[in-house]
C-alpha cells in the first residue's frame, strides 16, 4: 500500500472530443476544461496532495488548425489573470513549465506576475504546463549546463542530479502519480525524466468531465499499488 501521492501530474486530454460530442465547437471545450481546473485543485488539496502539474498546452499543440491555437492562446493569456485570483483565494503558487519565450510579450508578462504574485503561497503547488515538451526541455537543461561550464558556473561530469537541477521542475518533487484522461495511453512528451518511477493511471474519462470522484479513484488505485523503485 502507497501513501496520498504527494505530486500528481495530469495530462488534460480530450476537451476537444467532449465538446464535438455535445455539438460544440472545440473552443468550448477548451474553455469548460479550464474551468475544471480550480475544483481539482481544491479536491487534491482536499486529500492531501501537495503538487499538481497540469499539461495545457505542448510544443507539438502549435500545428493545430491556426483558429484553434489563437483561441488556445486568447484563452490562456485570460486565465493568468483568473489564475491569480485564484491562487490568492486559496493561497496557492502558481508555477509555469516550458519555454514561454514563444508566447506574446503581453502573455510573458502576465506569467511572470502570475508567478510573482504567489511564490510566497504556502498550500497547494500548481504546475501548469504551457509550450511544454520533455524532449525540448531536456536539450534547453543540457545547452543552459554547457554555457555554464563555458562560462565556469559549472564543471563536469553531467551527474542526474545536475541535469535535474537545469529542468523546469527543479526544486519540485517528481510525480507519484500521473492521470491521463479521455483513455489515450501514452506520455506524450510529457515530463519524461521526471515519471521515470511514477505510477500510471489511464482514464477513458475526457478532461471536462473529471471531477473530485474521478480523481479519487485515481489516488485509491493509486494507493492499492506496491512502489518497489526496482527492488524485491
Amino acid at each position: 500500500m502507497s501513501e496520498i501521492p504527494k505530486h500528481v501530474a495530469i495530462i488534460l486530454d480530450g476537451n476537444g472530443r467532449w465538446a464535438k460530442s455535445k455539438g460544440m465547437p472545440r473552443t468550448y471545450g477548451h474553455t469548460m476544461g479550464a474551468k475544471n481546473v480550480e475544483p481539482i485543485c481544491k479536491a487534491a488539496h482536499n486529500l492531501g496532495i501537495k503538487y499538481i502539474t497540469f499539461y495545457a498546452f505542448s510544443t507539438e499543440n502549435w500545428k493545430r488548425p491556426d483558429t484553434e491555437v489563437s483561441a488556445l492562446m486568447d484563452l490562456l493569456e485570460s486565465y493568468m489573470k483568473t489564475c491569480k485570483k485564484l491562487a490568492k483565494d486559496n493561497n496557492m503558487r502558481v508555477r509555469i513549465i516550458g519555454d514561454i519565450s514563444a508566447f506574446t510579450p503581453s502573455m510573458q508578462e502576465k506569467i511572470k506576475d502570475l508567478e510573482e504574485f504567489t511564490k510566497e503561497f504556502s498550500g497547494l503547488n500548481m504546475q501548469i504546463a504551457l509550450n511544454y515538451g520533455s524532449r525540448d526541455e531536456i536539450v534547453r537543461a543540457v545547452n543552459a549546463f554547457n554555457k555554464d561550464v563555458l562560462e565556469e558556473k559549472a564543471a563536469y561530469p553531467l551527474t542526474e542530479e545536475v541535469l535535474s537541477s537545469y529542468l523546469d521542475t527543479k526544486d519540485i518533487p517528481d510525480p507519484d502519480l500521473m492521470i491521463r484522461t479521455s483513455g489515450e495511453q501514452r506520455l506524450s512528451n510529457y515530463l519524461l525524466w521526471q515519471l521515470a518511477y511514477s505510477e500510471f493511471y489511464f482514464t477513458d474519462v475526457p478532461w471536462p468531465d473529471f471531477h473530485e470522484k474521478e480523481l479519487k479513484e485515481a489516488v485509491d488505485a493509486y494507493m492499492n499499488r506496491d512502489r518497489r523503485y526496482g527492488k524485491v
